[in-house]
C-alpha cells in the first residue's frame, strides 16, 4: 500500500499548495481520500485524473471537498474529449443531505457509506470512527490486508482514538495547532494530542497534517517527538509512505 500526500494545509491552501487530500494506491487501484482546495492541481503531478478509481470523504467542510466540483468537471470534459463513459464513485456519509447530494454529477455517483459498517473499496477495507468536530465527520482505518493507515480527519482530542488506532502502521493526524494551544473549540488537535494518540496506540509512524499557515511548522515535529518516540513526519505535498 502506497500513500502520497496531495494536500496538507488546514482551512485554506498556502500559495501553490492544497488542503487535505491523500492518494492511496494498491494493485493499480487509486483511492483519493478527501479532495480539498487545490488538490486536483497537485494530484495531476502524480496521477492522471481519469486514473482515479474512487474517492472517499470524511466530511463536507470546504477544505476537504472544495475540489470535488472541479474533479467532476474534469471527468465531464474528458468524457467529451475521449468518449470515456465510466462513472467515478464518490463515497461520503449521508448525515449532511446537501453535501452528499452534491457528489452525484454527470460522471460521478455519490454512494453513502454506513459509518457503523466496514466498507470495501477495491483492494481496501475501511472502518470508520466518528470524530469530535463541528459537523458530522469520520476518521478512517484503511487496510489492504497487509498494512494499515489511520486518518483522523478533523477532530478534537479524545481517548476514544486509542483503540481505533491501536497498532496501525501509520497514523495521519489532525495537527492544526502547536503544543500548548487549545484547538478543541475549533474541533482540531495540536501536535501533543496527535503524538499522545500515536504513543498510547503503539502506532508505527506518525504524519502530522492539516497544518497551520502561521509559525514554524517544523516545531510541530519537535513537539510531537517529545511524546512519541517513533518516526514523525511533517506532511508535505509529494511525501510518500509505502509498506
Amino acid at each position: 500500500m502506497k500513500l502520497t500526500i496531495i494536500g496538507q494545509w488546514g482551512g485554506y491552501p498556502a500559495p501553490g499548495g492544497a488542503t487535505s487530500a491523500y492518494l492511496i494506491e494498491k494493485d493499480n487501484f487509486s483511492l483519493l481520500v478527501d479532495a480539498g482546495s487545490g488538490s486536483l492541481s497537485n494530484l495531476q503531478k502524480y496521477k492522471e485524473v481519469m486514473d482515479l478509481d474512487a474517492v472517499v470523504l470524511s466530511h463536507y467542510h470546504h477544505d476537504h471537498v472544495a475540489d470535488i466540483g472541479v474533479l467532476q468537471y474534469a471527468w465531464l470534459v474528458n468524457s467529451y474529449v475521449t468518449g470515456h463513459d465510466e462513472i467515478l464513485p464518490i463515497y461520503g456519509h449521508a448525515e449532511d443531505k446537501k453535501g452528499f447530494e452534491s457528489l452525484t454529477h454527470n460522471c460521478t455517483e455519490g454512494i453513502a457509506y454506513d459509518p457503523n459498517e466496514e466498507l470495501k473499496i477495491g483492494p481496501f477495507t475501511l472502518a470508520f470512527q466518528r470524530t469530535k468536530h463541528s459537523v458530522p465527520c469520520f476518521g478512517m482505518r484503511i487496510s489492504d490486508g497487509e498494512s494499515e493507515i489511520v486518518y483522523t480527519a478533523d477532530t478534537t482530542f479524545t481517548e476514544d482514538w486509542y483503540g481505533f488506532v491501536k497498532d496501525t502502521d501509520l497514523l495521519i493526524t489532525d495537527c492544526n495547532f502547536y503544543a500548548g494551544q487549545d484547538g478543541s473549540k475549533a474541533g482540531h488537535m495540536n501536535s501533543s494530542d496527535g503524538a499522545t494518540i500515536a504513543r498510547e496506540a503503539d502506532a508505527g509512524e506518525l504524519i502530522l497534517s492539516h497544518l497551520p499557515q502561521y509559525g514554524n511548522n517544523s516545531d510541530l515535529v519537535n513537539e510531537a517527538k517529545e511524546i512519541f518516540t517513533g518516526i514523525v513526519h511533517l506532511a508535505e505535498a509529494g511525501l510518500t509512505w509505502e509498506k
